[in-house]
């Protein structure tokens, strides 16, 4: 009986079936929960900042974005800095690739760890200035991480990007040798 109780439910569904085209598209899997993006509290971030030698650089901040909030000075500046380093496809906060050609500068002892949660993913990520990469890595992260380059507090942003200033060469006049006096009528040959 049971046998005849499962064609009986399944029918509707062969029958479903058999008029299906073989090139029609299937269904996505359904969505798991740990996937989903928790909307009722938004991206939320924990910055730990030492070492920055800005005055109130340091210390722990909480972060939520979308609305912007938390215990960061800046919250709104700090979530537009994330929203700028999202691109679809890539880990924003993704460390310096291994085998980078970095220049040998030294930021500063400046360290910050970000954990939490952005753009629905997990984030634990560990910043420093130890070469050109990583300082390059942590100014565009400013002002969610404090610009130490300025000595500026984290809750200024610079109003330009943060690029490497270029310089000019400096050309001097350089006096010119006195001129050659003119020749005078060359001399005949005696004789």
């Amino acid at each position: 009986m049971t046998a005849v109780a499962s064609l009986v439910v399944l029918a509707p569904f062969a029958a479903a079936s058999a008029h299906a085209s073989p090139s029609a598209p299937l269904a996505p899997p359904p969505v798991r929960d740990e996937d989903r993006p928790d909307y009722a509290r938004g991206d939320q971030l924990l910055v730990t900042v030492r070492d920055s030698g800005v005055p109130g650089g340091d210390g722990v901040y909480q972060l939520s974005c979308h609305p912007g909030g938390g215990s960061h000075p800046h919250a709104d500046a700090a979530c537009a800095a994330l929203d700028r380093n999202s691109v679809w496809g890539r880990d924003a906060f993704a460390p310096v690739p291994e085998g980078s050609v970095c220049t040998l500068q030294y930021g500063g002892p400046a360290t910050a760890h970000v954990t939490g949660r952005w753009a629905g993913r997990p984030v634990d990520a560990t910043f420093g200035r130890a070469n050109g990469c990583e300082i390059e890595r942590w100014n565009r992260f400013v002002p969610l991480l404090p610009d130490v380059t300025a000595g500026r507090p984290a809750s200024q942003p610079e109003s330009r990007p943060a690029t490497r200033p270029t310089t000019r060469p400096v050309l001097l006049p350089v006096p010119l040798p006195a001129p050659l006096p003119e020749p005078g009528p060359e001399p005949r040959p005696a004789g």
